[in-house]
């Protein structure tokens, strides 16, 4: 897979007669098989380059490159089948449906993407992730640790190209937390995904390729 480029990245929120830009200018390159972490203090924009880089919120300004597009110019219908097809996300809450099992939150996955549901792939999956016990159980009776590594399999189960992580062992201990980025790093690796993680638990940053340090809406060199 080629790599997923940003470029001069912008960003402005109007607040009545007040603009504030909270992106001015951000390059950054996410390569395959590789965690690139983003660090900064709150505010500094590292979410909002997070969303934007996913197609979550639209840039003021700049280029997203992916497979030859440039998906800021790319409709939302279409879009809409991009976020499903090529990429993956987990947030700090897991976000599982409350009223599917481990197992049917994987099958829903596959559907929403377009991809065959295949009983094996989902078994290979919740193996890798030390959920294969629990593939019938329903959320509310998973531990936090449980819960999150339910969703990395749930976001990965399509084989996405792309992996966005915001956060996703700021509610865990930190067990759990060395638990769950292994768990990235094993599944970005074996699946060459690009990943990008956002984070401010420095002790996480071991597990990543690259880091890139955002103040105020730039990243420092």
């Amino acid at each position: 897979m080629e790599t997923f480029q940003l470029t001069n990245i912008r960003k402005t929120f109007k607040n009545g007669e007040v603009e504030e830009e909270v992106l001015k200018g951000v390059n950054l390159s996410l390569r395959p098989g590789e965690i690139t972490a983003l660090t900064g203090a709150s505010g500094s924009g590292k979410s909002t380059l997070l969303t934007i880089a996913a197609g979550l919120q639209e840039t003021s300004e700049g280029e997203i490159r992916f497979k030859g597009k440039n998906l800021a110019d790319v409709k939302e219908e279409k879009l809409r089948k991009v976020r499903a097809e090529e990429f993956g996300f987990i947030f700090q809450s897991s976000h599982l449906v409350p009223f599917l099992t481990v197992e049917e939150q994987l099958f829903m996955m596959l559907e929403v993407a377009g991809k065959k549901k295949e009983e094996d792939e989902v078994t290979a999956i919740l193996n890798k992730v030390g959920l294969s016990h629990r593939r019938k159980a329903y959320p509310s009776s998973l531990s936090g640790g449980e819960k999150q590594r339910a969703a990395i399999a749930r976001s990965v189960i399509h084989r996405p190209s792309v992996l966005f992580a915001d956060e996703p062992t700021a509610s865990l201990d930190s067990k759990k937390s060395e638990e769950v980025m292994q768990l990235l790093e094993d599944m970005t690796k074996e699946l060459g995904m690009a990943t990008l993680l956002v984070t401010h638990e420095t002790e996480m940053l071991s597990f990543a390729d690259r880091v890139v340090h955002m103040e105020d809406g730039k990243i420092l060199a």
